[in-house]
């Protein structure tokens, strides 16, 4: 929340151009992380780690239905975006521990937050989805 915009919350303290210019959208900070973690994985990852550290294959078992490549990628890229430590024990064969970084400690009350919204209204979006399928004539979810 904006100082000068006391009760608006800060994605609309600011006005947008119009039309929003595609270079700037590109480039804007809240999209990147938006793409990071409203991918199907790196949440799940994140929530995974933030309870504690975990090695490859634990990660692996956790997460049904993630292949070894996906987990990989995913890792890589929340290590690349300094949300997760990747820690190589020196141990025969390697041990390999994933724990959240501090930057990606900071992420778990903003993504419990929004978590919190999703079950208070689940519901709510639910029902909204069956009313929008039956006057579109669209099959229901």
């Amino acid at each position: 929340m904006s100082g000068t915009h006391t009760g608006v919350p800060s994605v609309l303290a600011h006005e947008l151009p119009r039309p929003v210019p595609a270079d700037e959208l590109a480039a804007c900070p809240v999209g990147d992380v938006f793409r990071r973690v409203g991918d199907k994985w790196s949440m799940l990852l994140v929530i995974l780690l933030g309870g504690r550290p975990h090695r490859y294959n634990e990660l692996h078992r956790a997460v049904e239905g993630i292949s070894q490549r996906m987990l990989t990628r995913t890792l890589r890229g929340l290590e690349a975006d300094g949300l997760v430590r990747r820690e190589v024990h020196p141990t025969v064969p390697p041990a390999v521990e994933y724990s959240l970084t501090p930057l990606g400690r900071t992420l778990l009350e903003p993504l419990s937050a929004l978590a919190d919204w999703a079950v208070r209204h689940g519901t709510e979006i639910d029902e909204a989805r069956s009313r929008h399928a039956a006057g579109s004539g669209a099959p229901s979810p």
